[in-house]
């Protein structure tokens, strides 16, 4: 069996390395890959960067890759899945509407609200002023979103006005390329915890627990960022926690994608924090 894995992160590395141990698997392509993989024995890096879905498929056909894993957002919510499809090669990775999910901030809350999944309050708005309007009424700390993807540099936790001001004006003149919409979120105080299931068109499996570091510097005093770290299991998550995330979040979620969408497959996260936790 064939495999090409497409990124060039710690994640990729880690997913090569791990599929690389199963006797069924012959060959390991990762495109691009990085230093790691390019030192792992059964795992060759392929010179295509994950934003060419075109140049990945002629790749897929050429080396007659058995299955395809997609471990960055970009490419999935660009449609990689999609046309892999369109081109009968298996490719694990939510298609482009289900991926809107992680690509779009506003459609996510959007999904929640109509389904009734427990999330914090929040508004989204493409007009400064309705926003800081918005802002007066909630006051501070808010949580200000960029509503596309932004490498996971567009969340920021305002604590007064004038930092809410400076970072609304920098999404709005499009610091971040994917949208210039904004989402403001209720500020939910306590510690985070990822609960992560592997999902195909009809079932799911619990893939671990983990919770992360996302702010640089000590004591958490720098920006967020895609990620400073974590570590696995996240001792919040219990027994009875666990049921009522899979009860109140991964199940209502996926059955409103095969029914409204279209079935979800690949890996699913769910992010956790504070009174989203105790799911009350």
């Amino acid at each position: 069996m064939k495999v090409l894995i497409v990124g060039s992160g710690g994640r990729e590395h880690a997913l090569s390395w791990k599929i690389s141990q199963s006797p069924k698997v012959t060959d390991i392509f990762v495109a691009p890959g990085n230093g790691g993989t390019e030192l792992e024995k059964k795992i060759t890096n392929i010179d295509i960067d994950s934003s060419d879905i075109e140049g990945l498929i002629n790749f897929a056909k050429s080396e007659q890759i058995d299955l395809t894993i997609v471990g960055p957002e970009d490419p999935l919510v660009n449609g990689i899945t999609n046309r892999f499809e369109e081109n009968n090669l298996m490719c694990f990775g939510p298609t482009r509407e289900a991926a809107q999910l992680e690509g779009s901030k506003e459609f996510m809350k959007i999904f929640l609200d109509k389904y009734s999944i427990p999330s914090a309050q929040y508004e989204s708005f493409t007009n400064e002023k309705e926003a800081l309007n918005y802002i007066e009424k909630k006051g501070c700390p808010i949580v200000i979103k960029a509503d596309g993807l932004a490498a996971g540099k567009g969340v920021t936790i305002c604590k007064n006005k004038q930092q809410v001001l400076s970072v609304a004006s920098d999404i709005f003149k499009g610091k971040f390329k994917s949208s210039k919409k904004l989402v403001l979120e209720e500020f939910l105080d306590g510690e985070e915890a990822s609960y992560f299931v592997v999902v195909d068109k009809k079932n799911f499996k619990f893939f671990g627990t983990a919770q992360d570091h996302k702010r640089v510097k000590e004591k958490d005093k720098g920006p967020n960022t895609g990620g400073m770290g974590a570590y696995s299991p996240a001792p919040i998550i219990n027994k009875l926690i666990e049921k009522k995330i899979i009860n109140k979040i991964i199940k209502p979620t996926l059955r409103a994608l095969k029914r409204k969408i279209n079935p979800y497959t690949g890996f699913l996260y769910v992010g956790l924090r504070s009174k989203i936790v105790n799911l009350t």
